[in-house]
């Protein structure tokens, strides 16, 4: 680093520079004091009144914008049970599973999925009682993380499974890109690897509150829109939808929006998979079952190996 030279010093005779005193700051004269300005009445109700419509917009459901979680219950007990299904089964019920025909489908892979809730889970086993594909819990909201992913991400995998990540959606807590991005950034990514599923996001039952996360069908339309374009945006796929046809009615109004881009991951516990969501001609994935005899939910993927494989590369 360079150094000021100093080896120099100032001569003796220098002259002295003449010393310039500047002006004497002089303060302006006092202005005489601005009479208060009067506020009629009716325009002070004015404001209150739209400082109040702006609060009302902020709690109403379905708002944009951060203010619309301001009020939101970030609450995360339970999230460990929080299964994808687990609310489906709750409030939809189960009316019985094609294994009670005693064959499976023609063209249909057996898989499952599971999440925390099942621990030390038997990869090897799995695969020999025959899954072929596993989805994981990742996340939930933007507070929860799976303290089993890591062991249920890499041990399927290990096991020769095709494998992805799911996230369980909470709208009511923050936006839908905010909630695309922790999921990334906790497991729920993508490669092309032939190996990795796309993320799905786990669209159900509200387990703390109001079924639809007070949100309103075009509102929740609109998140699902926001956590879908986040998730292609940085990892090239769109996201499965994990959904039952009954809750896609009731909180989006049964948008078609989806059903070009996304692959369809439908609930119904029954003998036949049933109506799809609008704007699916076919799922990708049916979960038919919440137990079986693989650990977790069981699951029929909707064609041979190739068309399992090509889900996976993209």
């Amino acid at each position: 680093m360079s150094r000021v030279d100093c080896a120099h010093p100032i001569p003796s005779a220098h002259r002295a520079m003449p010393v310039v005193i500047p002006p004497a700051f002089t303060a302006p004269e006092p202005r005489p004091p601005r009479a208060p300005r009067r506020i009629h009445p009716a325009a002070r109700l004015g404001v209150a009144a739209a400082a109040a419509a702006a609060l009302a917009l902020a709690m109403l459901p379905g708002s944009a914008g951060p203010q619309a979680y301001a009020y939101a219950d970030a609450s995360y007990a339970g999230a460990a049970d929080h299964t994808a299904g687990s609310q489906i089964a709750k409030h939809e019920g189960v009316h019985g599973s094609p294994t009670d025909l005693r064959s499976v489908p023609i063209g249909q892979i057996l898989g499952h999925d599971v999440s925390g809730h099942q621990v030390g889970i038997d990869w090897p086993g799995a695969a020999r009682t025959g899954a072929r594909f596993v989805y994981i819990k990742a996340t939930e909201g933007t507070g929860f993380v799976n303290p089993q992913f890591g062991q249920q991400y890499n041990g399927s995998y290990t096991a020769g499974l095709i494998r992805g990540a799911y996230h369980f959606a909470r709208p009511d807590v923050s936006d839908g890109a905010s909630q695309a991005n922790y999921f990334i950034a906790h497991g729920g990514g993508w490669s092309a690897d032939g190996k990795t599923l796309p993320g799905a996001l786990d669209a159900e039952y509200n387990p703390y509150g109001q079924t639809c996360y007070g949100l309103s069908p075009d509102a929740m339309t609109a998140w699902i829109k926001d956590f879908s374009g986040t998730y292609q945006a940085k990892t090239g796929r769109a996201p499965a939808i994990y959904t039952s046809t009954s809750w896609w009615k009731l909180c989006t109004g049964n948008s078609p929006a989806f059903g070009a881009t996304n692959p369809l991951w439908v609930a119904r516990y029954n003998t036949a998979v049933g109506e799809l969501p609008a704007g699916w001609t076919t799922q990708s994935i049916w979960q038919f079952a919440d137990k079986g005899t693989l650990p977790g939910d069981q699951n029929y993927f909707n064609g041979a190996s190739d068309r399992l494989i090509k889900l996976a590369l993209g």
